[in-house]
């Protein structure tokens, strides 16, 4: 391929001269120093590249080569565990050859070359394999089955096939055309893994996170904005699901975050243990880790990352969860490019097509069949933190999030000053998903479940109408019934959507505590409208006996959850009592 030469740089932007014959969106290396980057824009034989890497120092004339393929990742065993930047390359590899700072222009492998894996076949030469098919098995962490599938748009006839242990790129089965398979395959991050069928979900996504699965549930499968201005908790709750939810693999992007706290998630997630396995979390977990501080090229790069390696562990059958914090810096990283490319901007500054950018990310999201036997279904849930600045949810990002996502869990910093966790404002949060896992939860919890539900939604908006009011005439001078609303709603708050993410017994909540504690708040309810019906004032009522019965069943352990429910009964149905 004949060189081009830089005729033009710009920040994250270079332009190079000819490359009339590229293609769009193809990888080149840019300069003596072979920094990565790819084509975005051809004009004539002027090719503008994005450069993934510090582009100080790039001088004019330097080499621009060009690779014939797109931005790629390797997919096969060795991801659980690993922390890699936007581009797959594996941080502690870089760590080990630069120090603490990164050399531009350094490459190596997603997957360690050096690895041996334990191989086991599942199919016999002389069997017709496609794309999907699944050729073995590697146990890539424990209890951890890692499926090798054939790559898609491969396919024949298996003429050899062998049991043992391989590395990543060892050829593992031969079809009869010569094309050798090994553990791992190359896949182009900006296209979407094939698969059978998109399928309708009607199981939820249990996130140990009441307020979430009671209020505003959301299925596997489904896409959810978690908007939130600065201190409102978004990083919290995305550490809580990561260590909590009812997901099989878990991928962490973060996306132009500050280096301190990408830093704070390395050293907790590295501590963390699965409640359920008693493993490390980072067992089922991959870390992409893109600074602020990290060129916005490859922050573009990093979502797309993620959400391919997502899409390779849902093929095998598994259900992915993604968490992206925030895609505000993803669409920060487009709004400069298109500047720096001279684009028409859009509101705020943002390029017109944010919107179906956004778009098409979100829609990679789903429940599907897989291609290729045996027969597999995977779902990819994907939750995306929001940071619109000043916290105002007007904004170009949150609005076009909201146009394709199925929920919307909005963080409210008034509630997070005031200690509630998570700091979910349920007068703007919504789920589209509850009807569609309203039998699930009537069945894994409890057969009233939605009106539960819909009764405390209406008790927490009538809770804001009489604050409104108090603050005009003081609280003493509402009737009874309604300072039994505002208690009500204060329980609720406190003790049913509240709580601590540091509690060893609160952190998550089972669907069975949930749904006890919705039932006792509203056993507590018609026990005291009927004690005022009986003419016992409000004041007469036991309501720190009734409080401390609900905070002993929000913190109690599994094994003590049925003993502190009957004693919470009893101290309701003892409350009007003279």
């Amino acid at each position: 391929m004949t060189d081009a030469r830089i005729i033009r740089v710009a920040g994250a932007i270079a332009e190079a001269q000819p490359l009339g014959d590229a293609a769009l969106y193809e990888l080149v290396e840019v300069g003596e120093r072979r920094l990565l980057g790819e084509v975005i824009r051809i004009q004539d034989d002027v090719a503008t590249i994005q450069v993934f890497e510090e582009t100080n120092g790039l001088g004019l004339h330097e080499p621009v080569r060009r690779t014939g393929s797109s931005l790629m990742t390797r997919l096969g065993p060795g991801l659980l565990g690993s922390i890699i930047d936007g581009i797959g390359r594996p941080l502690e590899g870089l760590a080990e050859r630069s120090g603490d700072f990164m050399t531009p222009g350094m490459t190596l492998p997603t997957l360690d070359p050096d690895t041996r894996w334990s191989f086991a076949p599942t199919v016999e030469a002389g069997a017709m394999v496609c794309g999907g098919d699944v050729l073995g098995v590697v146990e890539e962490r424990p209890g951890m089955a890692h499926q090798i599938l054939v790559p898609p748009g491969s396919g024949g006839r298996v003429a050899e096939i062998q049991e043992g242990s391989y590395t990543v790129s060892d050829t593992v089965a031969t079809l009869d055309d010569g094309t050798t398979l090994s553990l791992s395959h190359p896949w182009a991050i900006r296209q979407r893994r094939p698969f059978a069928h998109r399928l309708p979900s009607d199981r939820p996504f249990i996130t140990g996170q009441r307020v979430f699965d009671f209020l505003f549930p959301v299925v596997e499968g489904g896409s959810v904005a978690v908007p939130g201005g600065f201190g409102t908790g978004k990083t919290v709750i995305e550490q809580s699901l990561a260590k909590y939810a009812k997901a099989d693999i878990m991928v962490y992007i973060g996306c132009g975050e500050r280096g301190n706290e990408m830093a704070e998630v390395l050293h907790d997630f590295g501590r963390l243990i699965d409640p359920e396995t008693g493993r490390p979390i980072m067992d089922r977990t991959i870390l992409i880790v893109n600074t602020s501080n990290m060129p916005v090229a490859a922050r573009d790069a990093s979502v797309y990352l993620g959400m391919t390696i997502a899409e390779y562990y849902r093929d095998m059958g598994y259900h992915v969860a993604i968490l992206a914090d925030s895609l505000s810096r993803w669409a920060e990283a487009l709004r400069e490019i298109g500047a720096r490319l001279q684009e028409m901007p859009g509101e705020e500054g943002y390029p017109t097509y944010l919107p179906n950018r956004m778009s098409r990310l979100y829609e990679r999201a789903g429940r599907v069949e897989s291609e290729g036997t045996p027969a597999r279904t995977g779902a990819v849930t994907f939750i995306s933190a929001i940071s619109p600045p000043g916290g105002d949810f007007s904004e170009p990002v949150t609005q076009a999030s909201l146009r394709v996502v199925g929920a919307l869990w909005a963080l409210d910093a008034s509630l997070a000053h005031q200690r509630q966790f998570p700091a979910v404002d349920w007068d703007i949060s919504y789920s589209l998903y509850t009807d569609g896992t309203t039998e699930w939860f009537a069945r894994e919890g409890g057969a009233d479940w939605a009106e539960l539900r819909v009764e405390t939604i209406r008790l927490l908006q009538r809770d804001r109408e009489l604050r409104e009011i108090a603050g005009l005439v003081g609280v003493d001078a509402l009737e009874d019934e309604d300072r039994l609303v505002l208690e009500g709603a204060r329980i609720a708050r406190e003790f049913l959507i509240g709580q601590n993410a540091f509690h060893p017994h609160d952190a998550f909540s089972t669907v069975a505590k949930t749904y006890h504690l919705a039932k006792l708040l509203w056993a507590f309810m018609r026990t005291g409208k009927a004690a005022l019906g009986d003419d016992v004032s409000f004041e007469k009522l036991d309501l720190a006996a009734v409080r401390r019965a609900f905070g002993s069943v929000k913190t109690a352990a599994p094994d003590a959850l049925e003993q502190q429910i009957a004693e919470a009964e009893q101290t309701i149905s003892d409350m009007g009592a003279p």
